[in-house]
């Protein structure tokens, strides 16, 4: 399968984008479930679903630019009348004061410093525009939360699902995962119905933060105060030893959960559960097998290491301050 597929069927033909990643093989596979469809040139398309934008470790490997994608790809389906645009929930951005769960009437207000989700925020305008540019047109703005699978967990769904929950003794927002089945389903549903409009994607409900440590097994680790843990992360991710960059950091601290009753009224059902998808698109650490006590016992292990390692760097320090003045 090349790059861009299409699938016809009587008057016009749908065409994916990005056919052969882990989204679109699941849209292709179930469009092509119905009886007549066959594949045709981006070009004749009727109707269009765009998938590109929220593939980030596709766009990383082409090294290709968001707007400059999307740009090109309105272009080549001109003739199209409808367009489902895959893009994220994360538009809506991660903050203390967001209402709980986000609709889809919710003001798009990105972290400013993700790059990513601001990007996606403009290509949802340009859609707009593509929408605007000729009557008739009608597009359907897909925003999933964290979309995961065994064989199709991207490298940002692997961050956010890294930092989710891992504060100990803080109080995190919960989180929401997505399976890619359950997303891939509500791409058919969009291209089939022409829905016209934006649609929030995620299960019914919820994890608290104390679920996503329990999923995670979370490890045994010394606790560092925000500012610091921010500094010590920052230069993790820099020398490639931390899973979450900076910009990624406050939609693990703050809600951002989407409602998806609107997608729902039109037909659509998750089949996945939160915990399920979550479970499916991570890989179980080794103290995830360890029983809780010897957990707590390696966490007492680990703060004694850190607090003695601190009392060693002190006295190191003063022992060379007082070689220093003695040889004056």
């Amino acid at each position: 399968m090349t790059a861009g597929s299409t699938l016809h069927a009587g008057r016009g033909g749908i065409w994916v984008s990005d056919a052969d990643g882990a989204l679109g093989t699941r849209v292709l596979g179930r469009l092509g479930a119905h009886a007549g469809f066959h594949t045709v040139a981006a070009e004749a398309c009727d109707v269009a679903v765009y998938a590109g934008a929220a593939d980030p470790d596709t766009l990383a490997r082409r090294r290709q630019s968001i707007t400059r994608g999307a740009a090109a790809v309105f272009d080549q389906i001109d003739h199209a009348h409808h367009l489902v645009l895959v893009s994220s929930a994360m538009v809506y951005g991660a903050w203390e004061n967001n209402p709980v769960p986000l609709t889809e009437d919710a003001p798009v207000r990105p972290d400013n410093e993700f790059a990513y989700a601001r990007q996606l925020a403009t290509v949802e305008h340009m859609a707009d525009e593509w929408r605007r540019a000729r009557p008739g047109r009608t597009v359907t703005v897909l925003r999933p939360v964290i979309a995961m699978a065994a064989n199709g967990t991207s490298g940002l769904a692997r961050a956010l699902a890294a930092g989710l929950g891992q504060r100990f003794a803080v109080d995190d927002p919960p989180s929401q995962f997505l399976h890619l089945d359950d997303l891939a389903s509500a791409v058919v549903l969009a291209a089939e119905e022409s829905l016209d409009g934006v649609f929030n994607v995620a299960p019914d409900g919820y994890v608290p933060a104390a679920s996503v440590r329990a999923l995670a097994g979370a490890a045994p680790r010394l606790q560092l105060p925000d500012r610091l843990a921010d500094v010590v992360n920052t230069v993790r991710w820099r020398f490639q030893r931390g899973p979450i960059p900076p910009g990624l950091r406050s939609y693990t601290r703050s809600p951002w959960l989407v409602a998806n009753d609107r997608l729902k009224a039109r037909g659509w059902r998750p089949t996945v559960t939160n915990e399920q998808a979550y479970v499916e698109g991570t890989e179980a650490k080794w103290w995830t097998m360890i029983t809780p006590k010897r957990r707590q016992e390696l966490s007492l292990g680990a703060l004694v290491v850190g607090g003695v390692g601190v009392i060693a760097t002190i006295v190191a320090v003063i022992r060379s301050v007082r070689r220093r003045r003695a040889r004056r």
